[in-house]
């Protein structure tokens, strides 16, 4: 193989397009660290708003049970968490990953990332306590 100097002053080697890349930009390996975080954010966020949607279907249940019962003096009730809960399900959906291209003039930072995928962990880790409160108001209807 054969070395060549680049227009950096960094020596190279005869290599594939991205580890000249890599050779030019010395922050690449870190934007590709920020780029899976990126993904995991997007994976973990969809498992949020799905943990959710499922809390959301069990209080629609409750809903229709109350219903089919006739007894109504607590549905209204049931509707405002249903409707907050969409709302809060909604937003998750429609959230930024945290990602900013690689030539965008402002950039997340990995701190920031971080934070926000530890944001996230608690999120999914509240679902637990959300559905403990569902089972708490079924069980209080029977």
């Amino acid at each position: 193989m054969s070395e060549q100097i680049d227009p950096l002053g960094k020596v190279t080697e005869d290599k594939d397009l991205l580890g000249k890349i890599r050779n030019f930009l010395g922050g690449f390996l870190g934007y590709v660290d920020r780029d899976r975080r990126r993904e995991a954010d997007k994976l973990l966020r969809e498992t949020i708003a799905q943990r959710y949607e499922e809390l959301w279907e069990r209080i629609s249940g409750l809903q229709r049970d109350l219903i089919q019962t006739k007894n109504l003096e607590y549905v209204d009730d049931l509707d405002r968490a249903a409707i907050k809960l969409r709302g809060f399900i909604d937003r998750v959906k429609g959230a930024s990953y945290g990602f900013a291209g690689l030539f965008d003039h402002v950039r997340i930072q990995s701190e920031e990332l971080e934070k926000l995928y530890q944001f996230d962990v608690s999120m999914l880790e509240n679902v637990e306590r959300v559905s403990h409160a569902i089972d708490n108001v079924g069980a209080s209807l029977e």
